[in-house]
């Protein structure tokens, strides 16, 4: 009998586990969805009393999202639900946006733009690596910095960092600017397209080229129209996908990077790192198979019109939820604890990317 009953609960245990694993992520996305609804409230008030909507719902979610992730902290049970948000939703999220992408909006950006993409995000990793150097950097920082700055953010850094062996400290002190940084950069760089007289697909591009992470594109050309948000992740997706490139490059340096004279911390083993790096499923995320995929399907002709509304819906209120997750993710004072070294060495490097990405528009004559 003890057997049998042994054998009826072992049995129950793997039917039980997806539900526990559910439950574990309502708090996080009831939270998500209230902080998304006050966005659309906002954003109706806006049109309300102004006219029109200055500050669209994917941009107030983040806004929402970060004033109230500073001044309060949610419970922990919350975390795996807000993760999950700005994860796994916006990964469906930028898989269902592929299927808006035209063959004409891939064409429109030639040879000459992909070929930059990969120019711009070398010269940029470079130029960052020798400003945090100069700022009094440790080697390992200043080369996260770097990646993180010029590829994608958080997802380069945590990519780079078991390569080169970075420390605990050193990731978290290159994130933690990064993602408050982020943030600012999605807000203020739409004002930048009608004060330069920048096209929307000149601005898609520049998004592209400087924004961090692919939610954050989405947030920073919605205000500005289709056209953008399509130029604007397609860019970024490639630079993205120049991760791979870059990752391969410090695999071959590693070992010279790691007999650096400025070590690991003292709190951390040199054996407690790891030595091999992330595999190809990290180096190209399954979204951006999915992204290109439906994009390809679409330029066939092989999806249905009738697809095509609902799915642009969906991929829209998929961002705006993980939006509302990015911003309960952020936290303000964060930028207090990155330090004032590693705030200098991200800013000028942002301004650098900028720079860069403004003068290979005009170069190559992107219409």
């Amino acid at each position: 009998m003890a057997t049998r009953v042994a054998s009826s609960n072992a049995s129950a245990v793997p039917q039980q586990r997806p539900v526990g694993m559910a439950a574990r992520l309502v708090p996080g996305i009831v939270l998500c969805i209230a902080v998304t609804a006050a966005a659309m409230v906002l954003e109706e008030v806006e049109a309300h009393l102004f006219g029109r909507a200055w500050l669209e719902a994917l941009v107030l979610a983040i806004i929402v999202g970060t004033l109230v992730r500073t001044m309060w902290t949610p419970s922990q049970r919350a975390f795996a639900g807000i993760s999950f948000c700005a994860k796994t939703l916006l990964e469906v999220a930028v898989v269902l946006l592929g299927a808006s992408l035209s063959a004409a909006t891939i064409l429109a950006t030639g040879p000459a733009l992909l070929a930059g993409i990969a120019a711009i995000v070398m010269v940029t990793i470079m130029a960052s690596y020798g400003i945090g150097r100069l700022l009094g950097l440790r080697h390992r920082l200043a080369v996260l910095v770097a990646c993180g700055n010029s590829i994608c953010g958080n997802s380069a850094i945590a990519a780079v960092a078991p390569v080169i062996g970075a420390t605990g400290e050193e990731v978290a002190a290159s994130i933690a600017f990064t993602a408050v940084l982020g943030v600012a950069v999605v807000l203020g760089l739409p004002f930048l397209q009608p004060a330069i007289d920048m096209t929307h697909l000149q601005y898609g591009v520049l998004a592209g080229l400087t924004v961090y992470a692919v939610p954050q594109v989405l947030a920073a050309t919605a205000p500005v129209g289709v056209v953008a948000v399509q130029i604007g992740t397609l860019v970024k997706l490639v630079r993205v996908l120049m991760l791979g490139p870059v990752v391969l490059l410090l695999t071959l340096l590693t070992r010279r990077l790691r007999d650096r004279a400025d070590g690991p911390s003292s709190q951390v083993a040199a054996g407690d790192r790891p030595k091999k790096g992330p595999g190809l499923h990290k180096l190209v995320p399954w979204f951006i198979v999915g992204f290109l995929l439906l994009a390809f399907l679409r330029s066939l002709g092989l999806l249905p019109q009738a697809v095509l509304g609902p799915t642009a819906a969906m991929a829209n209120w998929l961002t705006i939820i993980a939006m509302a997750a990015l911003g309960l993710s952020t936290d303000l004072r964060s930028v207090a604890q990155a330090g004032g070294k590693v705030t200098a060495a991200v800013i000028l490097s942002l301004i650098v990317l900028g720079v860069l990405s403004f003068g290979l528009i005009r170069l190559i004559g992107v219409a």
